[in-house]
């Protein structure tokens, strides 16, 4: 019975392993689309930025001081949520206009344009770290997963289902053993009865 009970929950164990990797996978899958869609958009809007840097810089020279008055970015935040126990990073970025930190006088709409062009790739390179993080977490959870899946299939599940019909088999023969030895012992209680009957029957 131990060893029934122990199959039923390898088994069901299993199952819940395969659902969990299927979901995961799907996740995971839907977060690769995800990613190589903002990787295509994040190269073009790199050589976008530093096409635009380099014309600020031939106009203006180096921008390294109008670079310094740029605030630092503080609008970051990390989050967490779940999937079918893994959890993934959820990285947001507050959605604030772009607003010019540095004066007007020695700047030119190339300084404005570059500073553009970095804003939005500093949001995209947030959105696709969430999903690049995601995407190692979950396939890190698929392959713990598909071990402990692959023990339960290949040696747990083998090794109780043999265990449980050799028990089986082996109850089987003891009571097939047991019904004979029973039949001998009837079939010698009635010809005990016979003889004594026989016996009792004769005349004196």
């Amino acid at each position: 019975m131990n060893a029934k009970k122990t199959l039923n929950l390898a088994r069901v164990g299993f199952e819940l392993l395969d659902r969990k990797r299927n979901i995961i996978v799907r996740e995971m899958m839907a977060l690769i689309d995800r990613a190589e869609s903002i990787q295509s958009q994040i190269d073009s809007c790199y050589e976008q930025a530093y096409s635009a840097l380099q014309k600020a810089n031939v106009a203006h020279g180096i921008c390294s001081d109008i670079a310094a008055s740029v605030p630092v970015e503080n609008g970051l935040s990390l989050k967490t949520r779940s999937v079918m126990g893994v959890e993934i990073p959820l990285v947001s970025l507050d959605a604030e206009p772009v607003e010019l930190s540095y004066g007007f006088m020695f700047s030119s709409s190339l300084v404005d344009e570059a500073y553009i062009k970095f804003d939005k790739v500093k949001k995209l390179t947030a959105e696709l770290a969430e999903v690049e993080n995601s995407v190692y977490r979950l396939a890190t959870a698929v392959s713990k997963t598909q071990k402990r899946a692959n023990a339960l299939k290949n040696i747990i599940i083998p090794r109780y289902t043999s265990t449980v019909k050799y028990i089986t088999d082996s109850l089987e023969e003891k009571e097939r053993e047991d019904f004979s030895r029973l039949k001998v012992i009837k079939a010698q209680k009635r010809a005990a009865e016979k003889e004594e009957e026989q016996a009792t029957a004769i005349p004196r």
